[in-house]
């Protein structure tokens, strides 16, 4: 029997599991990860990503955390538990900086902002960086953290308690954090 290329390269490459609500996003996504090769699967929902999970485990998972009906850390849990070696990414929007660090905790791969293109997350996936290829430094964890409050508070016109409210911390808590020196890159 005679394979073809295309053949191959789906059996050679993991298989991802893509998980968002937003259908344009993910689809987009989808796309461009099967044109680059990987057998890609689709759900909207924490509900549907799991019945995909169940029906094959995928040897990788790319998650939205904040989706309504169940979030990305409950999937992320349940996918872990399934399968400890599937390689989950957390897809984070505006404002979800710790969530997303919980995610790493739990065992995710890592995390990137939306919106990501194919490039950055198979990167990550695969545990390669082509920020550092092109000489672009990845800021460490608690720079991401800083310069995010320093977005959300200029948002707030720099009033300290709405800032709070909107990073869901205590106001006390951002004010400490105000007071140390910015982390260095």
């Amino acid at each position: 029997m005679t394979t073809t290329t295309s053949e191959v390269t789906h059996e050679t490459l993991p298989s991802i599991l893509l998980v968002d609500d937003d259908e344009v996003l993910r689809e987009r996504l989808a796309t461009a990860i099967r044109a680059r090769g990987y057998e890609v699967r689709t759900a909207g929902s924490a509900d549907e990503a799991m019945r995909e999970a169940t029906r094959e485990s995928p040897e990788m998972a790319v998650l939205d955390l904040r989706m309504p009906g169940g979030s990305g850390l409950e999937i992320l849990r349940e996918l872990r538990k399934q399968d400890p070696s599937t390689r989950v990414l957390m897809l984070t929007g505006y404002g979800s900086i710790s969530t997303a660090v919980e995610a790493v905790r739990e065992g995710a791969v890592g995390y990137l902002p939306k919106p990501a293109d194919a490039d950055e997350i198979l990167a990550a996936l695969n545990g390669t960086n082509t920020a550092k290829e092109k000489g672009i430094e990845t800021p460490s964890l608690a720079r991401a953290e800083w310069e995010h409050i320093q977005r959300v508070l200029t948002d707030c016109g720099g009033n300290i308690s709405e800032a709070a409210r909107r990073l869901g911390i205590h106001r006390r808590s951002l004010q400490r954090k105000l007071h140390k020196y910015p982390p260095a890159r």
